[in-house]
């Protein structure tokens, strides 16, 4: 085979082969970067049809290693989330359904950019360790039914490249690259089913529906014919999911919903995945009895001790459940006031770039967070606000940058003086 024909072949249009797929993964290494950039391009601007895309998955879940679960008795059934902002839903519904017999291994990384990473979540908590060999996290999760991994470089290295390169060449918006990346990774995990969480609107990839039924759909049909139980949900990311940005106050947040002190957004995203996750695995018949089932472990507690034991499996101190000061406090609080009204819109992208810049996440994958930084809003869209209360708290250890980010937050809130009606986070169910 010859790498020019495959770029010309894509470029005019044309389907590629399984085994032209598979030259063009087994060739990373050899063949310049320029190529692979020009091939990327090509099917960025023609696409890719269901058999391609589903050929590109398995060639690149084959490139690297694949996860042996085949030690943990039951089903196992993993949720991806497609990236957003203040998203802590994985703190929850995994000690959740973990709770309730599912066995759940949680293999996730860090942020990059303004979307948080439940790897920077889990390491705020005191000695919380997510790197452990396989053999560990088997005996873990026979325990107590729930591991945290770190993800491995052994896992779809060739995703890591083509990924890199996408991020370079401007084409990372293309639904079938997008598919094939998020599923050959979940797959690589050796999970028997998988819960899709496809966010839209200004705070996610997505910007509208219609792309991220499109995406949605993709992936379930990938899963599908590969043998796997998927499902998804289409949530809405205009505003952020919960009202903590960062990784402390996000730790926090995750914690009240499970003492059963707070409900809202979070709260019924979490319970909606976590109801699928149950169906999937086959802990219940449906997901009305599913929702009911998570719902008690919330109030008698059990989903709460599980989160216990998996902070002291994992080398954590699980007194920070009982007490946040143990928590990393940050140097600088600073609140802010608005003009009076209805909330009208919060722009969820903005929000996570400020907290960004206090210091929550990261522009480049080796620099350090500060897991004390961030926003706390106090209120959502269609709360009523007065401003002789503060509308938010900014976190950083970094006074210098506090001005300018209170500057850039009030172009992330609109007040109105009109009614603004509340908005359902579940766009649809697929």
């Amino acid at each position: 085979m010859n790498f020019i024909n495959l770029i010309t072949k894509k470029k005019n249009k044309g389907v590629l082969t399984k085994d032209e797929i598979d030259y063009i993964i087994d060739s990373i290494g050899t063949a310049p970067d320029y190529q692979y950039s020009a091939l990327l391009m090509a099917i960025c601007l023609n696409g890719m049809n269901k058999e391609e895309t589903v050929n590109l998955t398995y060639s690149m879940l084959h490139s690297g290693s694949i996860m042996d679960l085949s030690g943990i008795n039951g089903l196992k059934v993993d949720k991806h989330s497609t990236g957003g902002v203040a998203d802590t839903t994985t703190m929850i519904l995994a000690p959740l359904t973990a709770s309730l017999g599912l066995p759940v291994v949680k293999m996730s990384g860090r942020g990059l950019g303004f979307t948080g990473g439940t790897v920077d979540k889990f390491e705020s908590i005191p000695g919380f360790k997510l790197d452990m060999p396989m053999e560990q996290a088997v005996k873990q999760v026979n325990d107590i039914s729930l591991v945290i991994m770190s993800q491995t470089k052994n896992l779809c290295p060739a995703d890591g490249y083509l990924y890199k390169l996408r991020d370079v060449t401007g084409t990372v918006e293309s639904i079938p690259l997008i598919a094939s990346s998020i599923m050959s990774k979940k797959l690589a995990s050796g999970t028997d089913g998988i819960v899709l969480d496809v966010k839209c609107g200004n705070g996610a990839f997505m910007k509208n529906k219609e792309d991220a039924i499109s995406l949605a759909k993709t992936m379930i049909e990938i899963g599908e014919s590969l043998g796997k139980k998927v499902s998804a949900i289409i949530s809405d990311m205009s505003q952020p999911l919960g009202n903590n940005i960062g990784n402390t106050i996000e730790v926090i947040e995750a914690l009240e919903v499970l003492k059963g002190n707070l409900k809202g957004d979070l709260y019924d995203v979490s319970l909606t995945l976590g109801s699928d996750m149950l169906v999937i695995g086959g802990i219940a018949e449906d997901t009305d009895t599913a929702r009911k089932m998570l719902e008690e472990n919330i109030a008698n507690h059990k989903g709460l001790e599980k989160f216990r034991e998996l902070i002291s499996y994992q080398g954590g101190n699980p007194d920070v459940i009982d007490d946040y000061s143990l928590l990393k406090e940050p140097l600088y609080k600073k609140e802010i006031f608005l003009d009076s009204g209805n909330v009208k819109h919060l722009n969820a992208e903005l929000l996570g770039r400020i907290a960004c810049a206090l210091g929550a996440g990261r522009t480049t994958h080796d620099m350090p967070v500060d897991s004390s930084a961030g926003i706390i809003l106090n209120y959502r869209v269609g709360d009523s606000y007065d401003s002789s209360l503060p509308f938010a708290v900014l976190q950083t250890d970094k006074e210098d940058v506090l001005m300018e980010a209170e500057r850039i937050f009030k172009n992330a809130v609109t007040l109105t003086e009109e009614n603004v009606e509340k908005t359902n986070p579940i766009i649809m169910h697929i």
